[in-house]
């Protein structure tokens, strides 16, 4: 058993050191929570049980509300614990949690930490080939889904409980739990660094790595995430992101309930920037968080309404042009704050609250984060401003990372190699301190001798008016060696045209040096990961692959007198 003592004078010390960068990195020290910490049972319950104060609201397409107490879900998570238990789930087996924005995701994650399971997070858009390789590497003993996914498993073959949010024939229905008696679940006995959650990572590049992570590297590690959002207790705070994927679990769940804030989530099947609007000023959010392409949308949609009680605004996932920022600003009041981190940890860099803020940077290492720039080719730790690859430093102990790649030796030795995490992204870092994104290694490319960073490149390329998303990839060039190519998706009321062509390459033109110009064009869809990350290791192969051809509807800048040089 364990107390929570250390882990809330830690927590409570960074939400007052918000205004003081300084201080919180000079004065922060993981907490020691004891050899058994179980984040449900010891912290979750702990301020939860008898809280009549909202601790999730979800809101519906069709306008309708549901909100349920800290209370109630302590009482529910203990049903679904007793269910759960009942049918043979106990400690340490793992189960894949295949469910949308509904509470019933919010309710088993709660029941299997009490328990001591292990959490299998998964997005619905999954293949049953998906599932078939997920439960073969993630161990699963369970599923739980809802009726119209029970499908995907006749594919999927195994000796697995089956539990289904309705009716399904041959499965467990998970609201039989709701006739159960509330009883508090008794501590499984876990160890602190025994496994609590698997993630599959998106596969931008390859095969899913397998994530692991503990009952201290999450649900303490999440300390770092609860800082860069600036939560407080009784906040609302509202996060655009998809359940199955790490950053979900990130500001649905540890983050905001270690701050013992509300949890305000629209569930969604078609996004709708005026709807979200809506909620944030009608639920009153205080703190929201979102990835670039929702607030593309938001400002290209009606912001004169105002920012309601928002205090604090986030973009995570990927890194934000400087366009999106100044039109929040302009608008709102408000500097949208960016960070950086990954399926393997916890925020690792970001703009904190009431700090300065640097157009374009992501920010500074958070604390307690042991962030270091290597530089690519000697591995050598770069000392002061530099560019280099994002790594931490192993001999500090970093809390919020993983315990690895499960059953990938080679490229789990491969991150860690040198007593180093590599990230595989590249990143600059000024003399403040500051960090600026590059780009993944396998993305950046050289051209003319001159290395490119695509998303430098893209984030220019998204000013345009006419372009809604942009991959930039290198075509391989007999002068040049490579040169930067843009696959570009249109917004609405843009026609693929040559005029079209002709007015982005321009705009680069106008907005870019010559050695990072934008040559050649072409608009369509864009490959993405079931997570909605862009595949640009597709495009990279396509162009190789189409070397000596021109590809039907690309257009090159010496199609365009005046443009060519």
């Amino acid at each position: 058993m364990t107390g929570t003592g250390e882990l809330r004078i830690v927590r409570d010390r960074l939400i007052d050191q918000r205004t003081e960068y300084g201080d919180a990195i000079a004065d922060f020290t993981w907490p020691e929570v004891g050899d058994n910490f179980n984040f449900a049972l010891d912290w979750f319950d702990e301020f939860a049980r008898g809280n009549d104060a909202p601790g999730l609201v979800i809101l519906e397409e069709d306008g309708s509300r549901a909100s349920y107490s800290f209370a109630e879900l302590v009482d529910r998570s203990d049903q679904i614990a007793a269910a759960l238990a009942g049918n043979g789930i106990g400690r340490g087996d793992s189960v894949i949690v295949m469910l949308g924005n509904q509470i019933e995701l919010w309710e088993t994650m709660l029941a299997l930490t009490k328990l001591g399971s292990v959490i299998m997070p998964t997005t619905t858009a999954v293949t049953s080939a998906d599932l078939v390789d997920r439960l073969a590497r993630g161990n699963a003993c369970a599923v739980v889904c809802n009726p119209e996914d029970a499908a995907k498993f006749e594919d999927v073959p195994g000796d697995y409980l089956r539990v289904a949010v309705g009716e399904v024939e041959g499965w467990i229905d998970h609201r039989a739990a709701y006739q159960l008696e509330p009883q508090p679940v008794a501590h499984p006995g876990n160890s602190t660094d025994d496994r609590l959650l698997l993630y599959f990572t998106s596969g931008t590049t390859s095969r899913p790595k397998l994530v692991e992570h503990t009952h201290r590297s999450y649900p303490v590690g999440h300390l770092t995430t609860m800082y860069w959002l600036g939560l407080r207790p009784g906040d609302i705070h509202l996060n655009i992101s998809s359940p199955g994927w790490a950053k979900h679990a990130w500001s649905n769940f540890f983050a905001p309930w270690l701050a013992e804030a509300t949890v305000l989530v629209l569930n969604y099947r078609r996004f709708d920037p005026t709807t979200l609007l809506d909620a944030i000023r009608s639920e009153e959010a205080t703190t929201f968080c979102a990835p670039p392409t929702v607030w593309r949308m938001l400002i290209n949609a009606d912001l004169s309404g105002g920012r309601g009680s928002l205090r604090e605004a986030i973009g995570a996932g990927e890194p934000l042009n400087a366009e999106v920022i100044n039109q929040v600003q302009e608008h709102w009041g408000l500097t949208i704050r960016d960070g950086f981190g990954q399926t393997e940890a916890t925020a690792m860099i970001a703009n904190t609250a009431n700090q300065p803020v640097k157009a374009g940077s992501m920010g500074r290492p958070l604390p307690g984060v042991p962030v270091v720039l290597l530089d690519p080719a000697t591995d050598e730790v770069i000392e002061g401003p530099g560019e280099g690859e994002i790594c931490l430093d192993l001999a500090a102990h970093p809390v919020a990372l993983m315990t690895g790649y499960q059953g990938d030796p080679v490229r789990n030795a491969e991150a860690m190699r040198g007593q180093r995490y590599h990230s595989g992204d590249i990143a600059s870092r000024d003399e403040q301190g500051y960090i600026t994104y590059v780009g993944r290694t396998d993305d950046v490319f050289k051209a003319s001798d001159y290395k490119v960073s695509p998303f430098e490149l893209e984030s220019v390329l998204i000013e345009h008016p006419a372009v809604a998303e942009a991959a930039v990839v290198p075509a391989p060039d007999q002068l040049r060696l490579a040169i930067p190519k843009a696959y570009i998706v249109l917004s609405p009321g843009h026609k693929p045209t040559p005029e079209t062509a002709r007015s982005i390459l321009a705009y680069v033109r106008e907005h870019l040096p010559p050695y990072l110009r934008i040559r050649r064009l072409e608009f369509g869809e864009l490959p993405k990961t079931i997570s909605g990350k862009i595949r640009r290791v597709e495009l990279r192969n396509r162009e190789v692959e189409v070397v000596n051809d021109r590809p039907e509807g690309e257009y090159r800048d010496d199609d365009f007198p005046g443009l060519k040089g």
